[in-house]
């Protein structure tokens, strides 16, 4: 994206079974595989690290509230069209379509997508900040999904 800005995303979820459970092995296993892939496409350009995310999902006052079955992730892309391929079209979209298997149903998926100045590495408090920004006002140009790049036309034709 031009114009001095990249596009922030926090996504997270719960977990059906603790984390080490057999039942999530296969998620659990693909995780750094997917991270490389990612942090290897065009437009990758930072991801807050497992360390930073794990000891922000244990953290009891964090934005979390220590659920011991958070999955997360924060990273910051290029532009709409780098995030979107890596969603959608890398081996992340072949485990994001199975998330029911792995993830609660009703606390899975929740995505939240920012403009941030180029340079800025977001930390989990502002993300789940613009995650609320999100639910309570629905998308604007501060706390949007991919539906609503869509709708404004950010989401190229190509990539739908």
């Amino acid at each position: 994206m031009t114009g001095g800005r990249h596009l922030a995303e926090l996504n997270f979820g719960t977990l059906r079974y603790d984390w080490g459970d057999p039942r999530i092995a296969e998620f659990q296993s693909a995780l750094g595989k997917v991270a490389a892939i990612a942090e290897r496409c065009p437009g990758f350009i930072w991801q807050l690290d497992e360390d930073a995310m794990d000891a922000a999902q244990q953290d009891p006052s964090g934005p979390f509230g220590a659920n011991p079955r958070t999955a997360s992730t924060l990273s910051v892309w290029a532009d709409v069209e780098s995030l979107w391929f890596f969603v959608e079209r890398s081996v992340h979209g072949r485990y994001m379509r199975r998330s029911a298997d792995w993830f609660e149903p009703e606390d899975r998926g929740h995505l939240v997508l920012w403009w941030v100045p180029e340079g800025h590495r977001p930390s989990l408090a502002e993300g789940m900040a613009r995650f609320r920004m999100l639910q309570e006002h629905g998308a604007k140009n501060d706390a949007f999904d991919f539906g609503w790049l869509r709708r404004m036309g950010e989401l190229p034709q190509s990539l739908r």
